[in-house]
C-alpha cells in the first residue's frame, strides 16, 4: 500500500472517532483507566493470532489496537494534555535519537550494538535505571526475560552458557532442600528463584520462554480435550492409565 493511501485510512480512523467519542454513549463515557483491561485483552488477541500464524487474525487485532492508540489519543487531546500529532512527533524523535547509527555518525557492526547502545541512550536521556523501562505490570515471565535482557546489555552476563546451565543445577538442588526442611516460605523463594535461571538459560539457547510455554499450553489444551471427546465414560470414572492411553493417541493426532 501506497503512503498516501496508508495516511488517507489513518485520517479516516481519526474522523470515525470523533464521530463515535461525540455521538455514541458508550465512546463518550470512556476514560483512560476504562479502556486499559480492553486494551490489554486487545493485545493478547493480537499475541494468540501470532502465535497461531493467522495473519487474518493479525490484521483485525492491528486494526483494533490501532483503534484504542487513537482513542487515547482523542481522550488526551480533550484534557489538553497530548493528542495523536505529539504523541507520534514524539516517538519519531525518540527513533531518531536512539539510531544514531543511521540518523548520526556512529558505526555499528551488529545487532548487539545496537541494543547496547540504545540502552546506553536511555540512560544519557534521563532514565534512573537500566531496568527503568521495563513496565511493572508485565507477566512475571516476561518481565524477568526483559531484565535480563537490558541487564546483558551493560555486561552483568554469564560468560559460558555452562555456568549458566550450573545455576540452574544449583537452583534445582536448593528448591529440593527447601523442601525437605519442609520451609514453605523457602520453597517459594527458592521456585522462584529456579524459574528465574531457566529463563535466563533459555535466553542462552535462543528460546523465548513466554512463547515456549504457551505453546505447550496449546499442545497440552489440544491432547486434554481430545480425551475429553473421545472418554467412553466420565473422566472421573476413569483411572489415569485409561486417561494416560487417550493421551497417547491424542499425540499422534
Amino acid at each position: 500500500m501506497s503512503k498516501s493511501k496508508s495516511l488517507e485510512a489513518f485520517e479516516r480512523l481519526l474522523i470515525i472517532m470523533d464521530d463515535l467519542r461525540e455521538k455514541c454513549p458508550w465512546d463518550k463515557k470512556q476514560t483512560l483507566e476504562s479502556l486499559r483491561n480492553l486494551t490489554i485483552e486487545e493485545t493478547y488477541e493480537l499475541c494468540d493470532a501470532i502465535l497461531a500464524q493467522d495473519l487474518k487474525g493479525i490484521e483485525e487485532e492491528i486494526g483494533d489496537l490501532m483503534l484504542h492508540m487513537v482513542f487515547y489519543a482523542k481522550i488526551g487531546s480533550e484534557t489538553g494534555d497530548f493528542d495523536i500529532a505529539s504523541a507520534l512527533n514524539n516517538v519519531c524523535e525518540k527513533l531518531i535519537n536512539r539510531h544514531p547509527h543511521i540518523y548520526g555518525d556512529v558505526i555499528v557492526e551488529n545487532e548487539e550494538d545496537v541494543k547496547r547502545n540504545w540502552e546506553q541512550i536511555k540512560l544519557k536521556e534521563g532514565k534512573k535505571s537500566v531496568l527503568s523501562g521495563v513496565p511493572k505490570s508485565l507477566p512475571a515471565m516476561v518481565k524477568a526475560y526483559r531484565m535480563q535482557e537490558k541487564t546483558a546489555k551493560v555486561g552483568f552476563e554469564w560468560d559460558h552458557i555452562d555456568d549458566v546451565y550450573a545455576k540452574v543445577e544449583e537452583e534445582m538442588g536448593e528448591l529440593q532442600e527447601a523442601i525437605l526442611m519442609q520451609n514453605q516460605n523457602r520453597v517459594e523463594e527458592e521456585f522462584g528463584d529456579l524459574l528465574f535461571s531457566l529463563i535466563n538459560y533459555a535466553r542462552f539457547i535462543n528460546v523465548d520462554p513466554e512463547t515456549a510455554l504457551e505453546k505447550t499450553n496449546l499442545k497440552f489444551k489440544k491432547r486434554f480435550e481430545y480425551i475429553e471427546a473421545n472418554a467412553p465414560k466420565s473422566l472421573e470414572e476413569m483411572t489415569l492409565e485409561e486417561m494416560d492411553g487417550l493421551w497417547e493417541e491424542a499425540k499422534k493426532v
